[in-house]
This record gives structure tokens, sequence and C-alpha cells, in this order.
């Protein structure tokens, strides 16, 4: 994952995912901006699925929790 990035959260990924999936279905990409933008998606699709993975393990966490009670901070490394 590219370090700008790995600052974005879910829900810019997805945003910026959604424009670029609306434009190449608009049929009016060049074949050469297609091929950029199908590889921009990817990494997006990369970020969307490392953000939600980061919400599962807090959300297990919490869930393991006896009383409920918030602990510390979790931190998943960004460098997947």
């Amino acid at each position: 994952m590219e370090a700008k990035d790995a600052k974005l959260s879910f829900e810019a990924a997805l945003t910026k995912l959604e424009t670029i999936v609306d434009s190449m279905e608009s049929g009016d990409v060049p074949l050469a901006d297609l091929l950029a933008r199908f590889e921009d998606g990817s990494r997006l699709l990369k970020v969307c699925e490392t953000r939600l993975k980061e919400a599962e393990l807090r959300i297990e966490q919490l869930k393991k929790s006896k009383d409920g009670a918030v602990f510390a901070k979790y931190e998943v490394g960004r460098d997947e």
C-alpha cells in the first residue's frame, strides 16, 4: 500500500473508488486511462479491505472484553 493511501479513511477511499468505477462505466475513457484507473481502483480496494479488517478486529476485541469497557486504543500495522 502506498504511503498516501495508508492515510486514507475508509470513507475517503470508498468515495474515490466509486468515482473511478463511475468514470470507467461511462465508456468514455481511453484504454490507457482505463488501465491507470483500474490500478488506482485496485489500490483503493485494498485500502477499504484493510480498514474493514481493522474494524472487525476492534469489534472482536470489544466483544471479548468482560465488562464492555473500552481499553487502550488498538493499533493495526498500516504497512500491509
